[in-house]
């Protein structure tokens, strides 16, 4: 399959009798930039950072199992949780050899993801890089969008699986400075095609923990308690202020823990802030990489 703007060779680790595709795209030798995406995109989000930071950094994409280009397994083959998602950065980390010197680009779930990882293993992590996400419970007073409360409810599978509403969504709710061409709406779209191919979609919001009891609320709460460690590492929040999902609220919350957080904020840009703003953002990042990474 070709996606535009995605001239990526694929790579594969079996991990736990399932595929993961990811990218690994640049010298072997150069630093590390983990990119990881949330819900319900995949290593296609990032396509812009690699192909501008991979002739200096070695940028790895993983696509989430049920995700993307990797296996897409039922539930009874893998437990769609956070902890899960966690163990397979980890895994596919570890089977590249990649641990130290890493940078975290994280996205939406990823910051959660990408955030467990660096909890885990705080030694190997050399810098922070943000974008429109959390690694915390919700901030006080907020609320889970009304969207995102939907698709949790009864009319979840029918809604997420059966008429993919919120894939589709995504492409135009996610994006303010103008719509996505229909190509690259289109490659959003195109691993999501069928009912079954949604179903780590549905997963993916079933699995945002709201209160105790919940399967992935004490994973949660043990990285909102542990990011802390990371107060004195080079952290960058890159933010479109026009996402009703991961609202200013959220940037603020990240604002207040890490005081020392460097932050660009693009105010008529939506939750896909690489859509919206790559031009803005990519030379931020770079310059943020080039003065904190050798």
């Amino acid at each position: 399959m070709r996606f535009p703007g995605y001239p990526f060779s694929s790579a594969y680790a079996t991990i736990n009798g399932l595929r993961l595709h990811y990218l690994d795209e640049g010298e072997r030798s150069s630093p590390p930039v983990v990119m990881v995406h949330g819900n319900p995109t995949w290593s296609f989000f990032f396509r812009q950072p690699v192909l501008a930071l991979r002739e200096r950094w070695r940028c790895i994409v993983p696509d989430h199992i049920g995700m993307g280009l990797s296996d897409r397994p039922g539930p009874a083959q893998y437990g769609y949780t956070l902890e899960n998602r966690i163990d397979d950065l980890d895994a596919l980390l570890e089977r590249l050899g990649i641990v130290s010197n890493i940078t975290l680009l994280l996205h939406d779930w990823g910051g959660m993801i990408g955030m467990g990882y660096a909890c885990r293993h705080p030694q190997r992590i050399k810098a922070l890089i943000l974008m429109n996400t959390a690694g915390f419970h919700l901030p006080p007073g907020l609320h889970l969008p009304w969207q995102l409360q939907l698709a949790r409810g009864p009319l979840g599978p029918l809604l997420v699986q059966g008429l993919n509403a919120f894939c589709r969504g995504a492409v135009s709710l996610c994006v303010s400075r103008q719509p996505l061409p229909p190509d690259v709406a289109h490659a959003y779209l195109q691993p999501y095609a069928s009912w079954s191919a949604r179903l780590a979609v549905l997963r993916f919001i079933q699995d945002i923990p709201l209160r105790p009891g919940d399967p992935s609320y004490a994973a949660v709460s043990a990285i909102d308690g542990g990011i802390s460690q990371f107060q004195n590492l080079p952290l960058l929040l890159c933010w479109g202020l026009r996402d009703f999902i991961f609202t200013a609220e959220f940037l603020n919350e990240w604002r207040r823990r890490f005081p020392r957080a460097e932050v660009q904020t693009y105010a008529d840009a939506g939750h896909y802030l690489l859509e919206d703003a790559a031009g803005e953002v990519i030379p931020v990042m770079q310059q943020f990489l080039a003065r904190h990474t050798r």
